[in-house]
């Protein structure tokens, strides 16, 4: 067998793992062999192209290779052990520019070194597969960075309204297709260098135009945006697995991005287009009324007498690292009979899926973590209900207000049960910048401090309530 075959029975097999391997992340219980069907793929995918790669390089370039998929892999498995699950979100947006940046790379490198044998028709493909490769790479790397520095608080989270921001994003599709094909009639370097300025204003507009409300869907959007830009790749180095990994990446990619949105009650074209996330009004930004607190000792009563809780976690948990508290509290609840779920929204935390995996990690049983979907219809039988660190996910104004920024986004009707108690630091609005009328209902308390500390606090005030009460001194039997 040939060194090409081999390569490419190895490519077949590798693209075979990346299936099993979203196939295995669709759900909780497998995803641990989805990850191992990923990496296996990955090593032979890697394996594979050096093999292919050594029939034409020198010593030097094969130690180069090497030697960069070692540095490579060392930062991501440093990155990968450091990096805390509240830092995930914006660890993928800074690795989703990566790929869009090697993208673009690619596509300027297919300029400068074009195959000697292209000529006619094919020559113009090329050229084509370069001017949009290189424009795809560009707009997903300024657009990640920008996801990023939004998602690590570096920059603020509100948007960016640009006077006839639409016009701007037109207009710089339409400059895209006209250089498109004006490269492909006459290649130059003046073109391919105003296409990728162009990108790259573009995709840091784009998503600095959206607010922090829909950064999820952004992360979503922008996995699907380094999944083509990866494809594009695949086409100029005429490499299929790269096309078939990325279309896998590019596809499914936005097919969440789809999903969440339908979740957020919005327009996907809207989203990416900067259509929401403008400021709250303000009738929004103020106090809606009198809020009522509630120490940790009062809520551990309000749990020890209820027969039903449900508990709705947000990014707070995952900021305060409280999944390990709030498991512990979910189980001591079950002993005593109590019926504990967990009630999770599409889009709660930064990132799809992000409190699923929190609370896995603490050991939560899955059959007790229900999506919105299985969980709102439940909440008017809820003895209590624990908001810890969630806010637009259960903010009513949603469903209430059709004035309000976040109206017909569906969310988690945690008002509807007889009490409710919200775990958080402040009177904050929330991410989306919106007020929540949740913290002056008659049936809503507020626990202010940090969310695992106040778990603790409950935690120790149960077993206090449970310690047998000593027997007065002098007492007759």
């Amino acid at each position: 067998m040939s060194t090409v075959t081999a390569s490419e029975a190895a490519y077949v097999v590798a693209a075979l793992l990346f299936i099993l391997s979203l196939a295995g992340l669709s759900q909780h219980r497998t995803s641990r062999s989805g990850v191992v069907w990923g990496i296996a793929g990955m090593v032979i995918a890697l394996a594979a192209t050096v093999g292919l790669a050594s029939r034409s390089l020198t010593a030097t370039g094969l130690v180069l290779i090497v030697l960069a998929t070692a540095v490579g892999g060392g930062i991501g498995l440093w990155r990968a052990r450091v990096v805390e699950m509240t830092g995930m979100p914006e660890l993928i947006a800074i690795m989703h520019s990566l790929v869009g940046l090697a993208a673009a790379f690619v596509g300027w490198n297919g300029y400068l070194d074009v195959d000697a044998e292209l000529s006619g028709s094919l020559l113009g493909i090329h050229h084509a597969e370069v001017f949009i490769g290189v424009f795809i790479g560009a707009v997903t790397f300024t657009g990640s960075v920008i996801a990023y520095l939004k998602l690590s608080a570096r920059i603020n989270s509100r948007p960016l309204t640009l006077p006839g921001k639409h016009v701007l994003n037109v207009g710089a599709l339409v400059a895209f297709v006209a250089l498109t094909v004006a490269f492909v009639a006459r290649p130059n370097m003046g073109l391919l260098i105003a296409v990728t300025v162009i990108a790259l204003a573009l995709g840091a507009h784009l998503v600095a135009s959206i607010g922090g409300g829909d950064m999820p869907v952004v992360v979503s959007m922008l996995n699907s945006y380094s999944g083509w830009a990866a494809a594009a790749s695949g086409f100029l180095l005429a490499n299929n697995l790269l096309i078939v990994t990325g279309a896998l990446v590019g596809s499914s990619g936005a097919y969440l991005s789809y999903i969440m949105c339908k979740a957020m009650n919005r327009s996907f074209i809207s989203v990416i287009a900067g259509g929401f996330g403008t400021p709250a009004a303000a009738a929004d930004e103020g106090e809606q009324g009198e809020h009522r607190e509630i120490s940790a000792e009062d809520t551990a009563e309000l749990l020890r007498e209820a027969s039903s809780v449900i508990i709705t976690p947000g990014y707070g948990m995952a900021v305060a690292q409280a999944q390990y508290p709030v498991a512990e509290l979910a189980r001591k609840l079950r002993e005593r009979g109590v019926e504990v779920r967990f009630g999770i929204h599409p889009v709660a935390g930064r990132l799809p899926g992000h409190m699923n995996v929190l609370l896995a990690e603490a050991n939560v049983p899955y059959d007790i973590v229900l999506e919105m979907d299985e969980i709102n219809d439940d909440f008017a039988a809820t003895s209590v209900v624990l908001v810890i660190g969630a806010n637009d996910t259960v903010n009513p104004a949603a469903t209430d207000n059709p004035a309000s920024p976040i109206a017909g986004m569906p969310v988690l009707h945690v008002w509807e049960a007889a009490n409710v108690v919200v775990f958080k630091r402040s009177m904050a609005a929330g991410y989306a910048g919106v007020q929540n009328p949740l913290f002056f209902r008659d049936n809503s308390q507020m626990l202010f401090g940090d969310a695992k500390q106040r778990v603790e606090d409950i935690l120790r005030a149960l077993d206090s309530l449970d310690a047998p009460v000593p027997e007065m001194a002098g007492t007759s039997r």
